[in-house]
This record gives structure tokens, sequence and C-alpha cells, in this order.
């Protein structure tokens, strides 16, 4: 496969490929956030899939298109979180070992998941470059084969999945996702381009971690020296690949304030009633910001998943 060019037979495939294994999502709508907004707006609910997020998708497909000899050497990976749990439950469902290299700020119930799912897992500096390094080792010393949370094609198919899903069921003006690493990102907006030429695609993205903003600026992907955001799943630099396509694809980054993303958190938490993790609050924090230039349309907005510490004894106080 030629770098950026895809076939169309390569997106559906991952879907087909993946359909027995995970959950379809389903898209629902909110009266009161369209009336608040002035648009149609309706959320692709991954926070209800496997793993409650959607790197369940991008996870499974990789494992999938593996040979036997590489899939059963066990699968391993670098994560804050989500993908690491969901590389841990494919490996589990597919019976071969796994490994997780995750930086020692991970939040605690994405590590206990991935624990959860059977995954080894390896703690190490919270920087970029620890968490390649420590994988490496994994790979040299034990021969696993390495998933990529989202640069590359594998993954970045099976993350397709979602729009393609969003796309048969409704006809939008405009999908929002998040955009950490860029999989979902790049799978959304190729799968798009192929399916809905017409629906636009737009990344959102904390302030605090703008690598991706910077980069279609500059025509070259940047890195963040540090991050300051609630939204861990968006920390990771964007990918070379996911760059390139987005790139190629003309897709634009929006960006949000700290401010703008826990007011987005608590009216999804308020209005919805749905679980959903600081990540998946950035798209619906940029739509807020958007709407008015969106005023009437139909939105799309992809929720990518609910996973986030939560104590009931902190609501007792005494």
């Amino acid at each position: 496969m030629k770098k950026n060019i895809i076939e169309p037979a390569f997106l559906s495939e991952a879907a087909d490929r993946i359909r027995p294994h995970i959950h379809r999502t389903p898209l629902l709508s909110s009266e009161i956030l369209s009336h608040k907004w002035e648009v149609d707006v309706r959320f692709k609910c991954e926070q209800f899939q496997k793993v409650g997020a959607f790197k369940a998708r991008g996870a499974m497909n990789a494992a999938l298109m593996l040979s036997d000899s590489e899939r059963n050497r066990g699968l391993c990976t670098h994560s804050s979180g989500n993908h690491g749990q969901a590389v841990a439950w494919a490996a589990k469902k597919l019976g071969v070992p796994s490994v997780v290299v995750m930086p020692s700020n991970a939040p605690r119930i994405k590590k206990e998941a991935v624990i959860g799912y059977g995954a080894e897992v390896i703690s190490c500096e919270p920087t970029m470059e620890s968490r390649e390094s420590t994988l490496q080792k994994v790979v040299e010393d034990r021969g696993m084969t390495f998933i990529h949370p989202y640069d590359q094609w594998p993954t970045i198919l099976g993350q397709s999945s979602c729009a393609r899903e969003i796309l048969e069921d409704w006809d939008p003006d405009l999908i929002m996702a998040p955009i950490g690493g860029g999989g979902l990102l790049s799978g959304t907006a190729l799968t798009t381009s192929v399916i809905s030429p017409k629906t636009r695609v737009i990344g959102a993205e904390p302030e605090g971690a703008d690598d991706a903003f910077r980069s279609m600026g500059s025509g070259h992907p940047e890195v963040n020296k540090k991050t300051q955001t609630i939204a861990d799943g968006l920390r990771t630099n964007i990918g070379h690949l996911t760059f390139s396509i987005l790139r190629d694809l003309n897709i634009p980054i929006g960006t949000v304030s700290e401010e703008e993303i826990l007011e987005a958190l608590k009216e999804m938490w308020t209005y919805t009633k749905w679980l959903i993790e600081p990540s998946a609050a950035v798209p619906v924090a940029l739509l807020k910001k958007l709407a008015p230039e969106w005023k009437g349309k139909k939105v799309a907005v992809i929720l990518s998943g609910g996973n986030m510490d939560l104590e009931p004894r902190s609501l007792f106080r005494g």
C-alpha cells in the first residue's frame, strides 16, 4: 500500500473484518443541545464501544491483519490508556499474550483495565522517548509484534469504520473528531472523502497540546515539548503518516481552552447523562465555538471514549 494512496475497498474490508468483534455504536441526538447551539447535532457514542473507546476498532483490525506467526508471538504497544486497553482486549480475544508500556502518569483506571484484560503493564517515564525506547526493548527481548496506536495503515483503517457507520446512518454536513496522534481523524477523513465528499471534516485539539494545529500551519509534523491539558488521550504528538493524510485532504484543526473543555464536559454530563472522558469533550467544545458558522446544519460529533477515574467516596464529606 503506497503512502497516502488508499483503495476504497481497503476501507470497506476493514469494516467487514472487525464487524463480528466490535459494537456498532449508536448515533444519538440531544434536543436540548441542538436547541442551545442551533445546530442539528448527533453524537457517535464510542464510550459504549468495546473497552469504552473507539480504539478497539484500530487495535482489532491491526491484530487481524497480522500473519499467524506475527500474532502468535504476542502483541505489544505503548499507550496512556485507551489504546493499551484495546490491544490487551484484542490479544485476549485472539488468545495471545500482550504487553503494554504505560507512562507513570497514566490514569489509574486505565492501568487497571489493561491489567484486567490480561496484559502485562511495564511503566516508563511520561515522555514519548521513554515510551518508545521501553517498547523497543520489549520487541527486541521478547519478539512481540508492535501495534502502533495511530501511525500505521491497519490501525487507521480500523478507526475509519467509525465514520463509515455515521455515514451509513445519517447524512451530516460536518463530522467533528478529536485529534491526538491522528488515527481517528485521518481514518474519518479518508472514509468521508470516499463515501460523502460533500461532508466536511474538522479536527479538535486542546490548546495545551496543539501540535496538530501547528503542524497544519507549518506544513510538517510539529511536537509538543510539554503538554498541559486535562484531555490525557490527546497529549500524543501527531504522526507522520496521519499528518500527511490530513494535509493532503486539507482537514482543518481547531483548538479549545481548558475552560472550554471543562464547560463542554459539564454540559454533556448535565444534559445527556453520558459519562464521557475529557478527550471526548474536546470536539464538543469546538462545536460550541463554531456553532454560529454551522447554524441550522447537521453535525456529527465523535465522542471518542468514556474511561476516566471515578471515586464515589469523594461525594461523602466528614
